[in-house]
């Protein structure tokens, strides 16, 4: 059955983004860099919703850095504000329900897929009990006062089983997990 990877890149405190920070909030290095540019997953289909598709269709269009080999992968574009056709190449996009999708395609796909931002596709994901690994990119900054798009927000409660970790550049912490979505805190079911 093909694998399904949530993947954020968020800081220490959990945001997506900050307002008035630039992308990765001006910390990518240049092994943070390689292990992009290496592509991991890059075979997955990437899933994302309208906003994340916009927002980094126009990151490639300025050519943000690690964002150029976006444009060869395939995509899959939950929606139902945007229309066909996509101007991105290799899109394509869904109008339905994104969660039977993604189960579907699991059930009947052979080919494993991964997420791109889209916070609210990722949480639908995540409780519906899809979400085969969970992996965060945190960058060492604390951004409580300009922090846009908290990440975990209407969350279910998760237990994450640590599968891997690793530190770019002395400073960038990856941490991969098993996620097992709970009924609630643990001893109260």
């Amino acid at each position: 059955m093909p694998e399904l990877v949530v993947d954020f890149i968020t800081s220490l405190d959990g945001y997506a983004s900050a307002e008035g920070w630039p992308g990765w909030w001006g910390l990518e290095g240049p092994e943070y860099l390689a292990w992009l540019g290496e592509n991991p997953e890059g075979d997955y289909l990437v899933l994302m919703g309208a906003t994340t598709y916009r927002l980094m269709h126009g990151f490639t269009k300025v050519g943000e850095p690690g964002t150029d080999v976006l444009g060869g992968m395939s995509k899959v574009v939950f929606s139902s504000t945007l229309t066909e056709p996509l101007e991105w190449d290799n899109s394509t996009l869904v109008a339905g329900d994104a969660v039977e999708a993604v189960r579907r395609m699991k059930e009947t796909g052979d080919r494993s897929m991964r997420t791109l931002g889209s916070l609210s596709l990722c949480r639908s994901l995540l409780a519906a009990g899809l979400v085969d690994r969970f992996r965060v990119v945190m960058f060492p900054v604390i951004t409580g006062a300009t922090g846009a798009e908290r990440i975990y927000d209407g969350y279910p409660d998760v237990a994450l089983d640590m599968t891997d970790s690793r530190t770019f550049d002395g400073r960038i912490q990856l941490v991969e997990y098993a996620p097992r979505v709970l009924d609630g805190p643990p001893g109260t079911s």
